[in-house]
């Protein structure tokens, strides 16, 4: 069966620069590898911030003349964060699971009278495993002030006054959420959740509680028997068997009996913080095997990056010397083919020169006349292109032979 899950954190003043990065998805880079950047396109936000966290809660107190002694070390806002398991958002699909989070939201601004003014943004992140809302919103309490009047004021402390305040929350939000036919179980909480193994075992007495546990021992006392009393008579025997050592036997047991239920049942406390803080430094070993794994990981990247634009430079000053070779190589080309077409023309112009000298020198009439006689005979051009187009069309007919 899936759960109704509301959980809250407080936050103080210099906690809301990175919450506001992590929940507007604002960073480029994540410790957190379960968020899979390609579906952040399906994000939204049921209420979203014009600023960051710290403007948009002063400009909230000052448009609302929200009242409160905030110090540096004052929480001043809070954090639901609202989900169900996998499954169940699997099992509604994507309409219903838009309405879960819609009817979370106004849980929210109805919970305790909020109001939706005092909330700074919701956020519905869908690029991790599970759908989860992000909701921020400054704790308000509706009270008045020493004259009576009626004030706003911010407080956290009162906000979250009761002992069970979580507990009632829990319950605030499954009624609220079953009532709008969502059929989910109520989610799982208690005070225990929200103390350290350390507090715990201070609050439990821990210390004082094993060492009884390890002094104390459980058996019966003896009891005398009425018969090694042989100088008394039989009805009197009988009397203070039945009115004082009987009553008295049965008291004993009945303590006996006490006694190996609270014994019991001090072992499983002790048993409970022993596994709680088994638990614990497993916790912090896991916790600090995952910061040296983020921290490999920042230097994996920095050398991955540092490699990458050492390949990039290397790769581009190739690029850059085969350009300067090719363009060298090409305007050394360049330079002989200007050359060369010199030569030609020069040759073509001395040529039709050497012609002209020779029809005045034998006296011939027409220059036409004995070029074409020239290549008739010889099968030479004295064009140079006609020449060697008229080779090649010889050698394909060669070929095709």
């Amino acid at each position: 069966m899936s759960y109704a899950i509301i959980r809250n954190e407080k936050y103080k003043r210099d906690n809301l620069k990175g919450i506001y990065h992590h929940n507007e998805r604002r960073n480029k880079n994540y410790s957190n590898k379960n968020i899979d950047k390609s579906k952040t396109y399906l994000n939204y936000s049921l209420k979203s911030p014009q600023y960051s966290y710290e403007k948009e809660f002063d400009k909230i107190k000052e448009k609302y003349n929200l009242k409160g002694q905030i110090k540096t070390v004052s929480n001043i806002v809070c954090e639901y964060i609202i989900t169900s398991d996998k499954e169940f958002f699997e099992s509604i699909g994507e309409k219903e699971t838009k309405r879960y989070f819609e009817t979370a939201y106004k849980f929210v601004c109805e919970y305790k009278n909020l109001g939706e003014q005092y909330i700074l943004s919701a956020n519905v992140h869908m690029d991790k495993e599970t759908p989860h809302l992000h909701l921020i919103f400054i704790p308000v309490v509706h009270t008045t002030d020493k004259k009576g009047n009626a004030i706003d004021k911010v407080a956290c402390s009162e906000f979250w006054k009761e002992k069970d305040s979580y507990f009632q929350l829990q319950n605030a939000f499954y009624s609220y959420i079953t009532q709008n036919n969502f059929n989910l179980e109520r989610g799982k909480s208690s005070l225990k959740e929200h103390l350290s193994v350390k507090d715990y075992k201070e609050i439990t007495n821990y210390e004082k509680t094993k060492k009884t546990l390890e002094d104390i021992k459980i058996e019966l006392p003896s009891v005398p028997n009425i018969k090694d009393f042989g100088k008394l008579t039989v009805k009197r025997d009988e009397k203070i068997q039945k009115e004082i050592i009987e009553p008295k036997d049965q008291l004993i047991k009945q303590l006996y009996n006490d006694n190996k239920k609270l014994h019991l049942e001090l072992e499983k406390q002790v048993n409970l913080v022993n596994k709680a803080e088994k638990f614990e430094n497993e916790k912090q070993t896991i916790l600090q095997e995952q910061s040296n794994l983020e921290q490999n990981y920042i230097k994996l990247e920095k050398n991955y990056k540092k490699q990458t634009q050492q390949l990039k430079n290397d790769y581009n000053i190739k690029v850059e010397e085969l350009e300067q070779n090719f363009n060298k190589k090409y305007n050394d080309l360049l330079k002989e083919n200007i050359y060369l077409n010199k030569i030609i023309n020069k040759f073509i112009e001395t040529l039709e020169k050497f012609i002209h000298w020779i029809c005045k020198k034998f006296a011939i009439s027409e220059e036409d006349a004995l070029i074409r006689d020239f290549q008739k005979e010889t099968n030479t051009f004295i064009n140079p292109e006609k020449q060697i187009k008229y080779e090649l069309e010889k050698e394909t007919e060669e070929l095709s032979l």
